[in-house]
């Protein structure tokens, strides 16, 4: 596994301890790292798209910047008072990827008061839903066109910075 998505795992588990604790948001974040360590993060939320599009989009970003990993996060909730922040990190060279998961707490107004320290698994790559990101896509010209464009409306928003070793 990559040493990028070691530290991603890392990275993403105290970024959403800040966001939840912090600020009191729980967003579908997605991020990635290509092998230079320039890595790009932003919310999923902001994009506005039906799932397989979505899905199309993150695999065009992936590929177009040659990430050698990328994570993916959201919040699951089992029911009211059994939430969890799930996120996969998924490695480009690896058949396992690390799966964390954290218990999130909320008072009586519904207010982020608690998160667990998040649990991390090793999981086959194939088995997580969103884990073929690397997987070549065909799209057409137009869609390519729309998705780079998308992208280039989106960078001013995106965090963008290098991950170091």
């Amino acid at each position: 596994m990559h040493l990028f998505a070691e530290n991603l795992a890392v990275e993403i588990s105290t970024y959403y301890q800040n966001l939840v604790l912090g600020h009191g948001v729980t967003p579908k974040v997605f991020t990635l790292v290509n092998g230079e360590g320039s890595q790009y993060l932003f919310f999923i939320d902001d994009l506005g798209m039906e799932r397989d599009e979505e899905n199309q989009f993150l695999a065009f970003i992936v590929q177009a910047h040659e990430a050698v990993c990328y994570a993916r996060g959201t919040l699951v909730i089992v029911e009211k008072n059994q939430q969890y922040i799930e996120f996969a990190v998924v490695d480009h060279d690896d058949q396992d990827a690390i799966v964390c998961s954290a218990q999130l707490t909320r008072d009586i107004d519904d207010k982020p008061i608690g998160l667990t320290e998040f649990d991390k698994t090793l999981v086959k790559k194939q088995t997580i839903v969103f884990g073929g990101l690397f997987e070549p896509i065909q799209l057409s010209d137009e869609k390519t066109e729309d998705f780079e464009s998308l992208w280039e409306e989106m960078k001013p928003k995106i965090l963008h910075r290098m991950m170091g070793l």
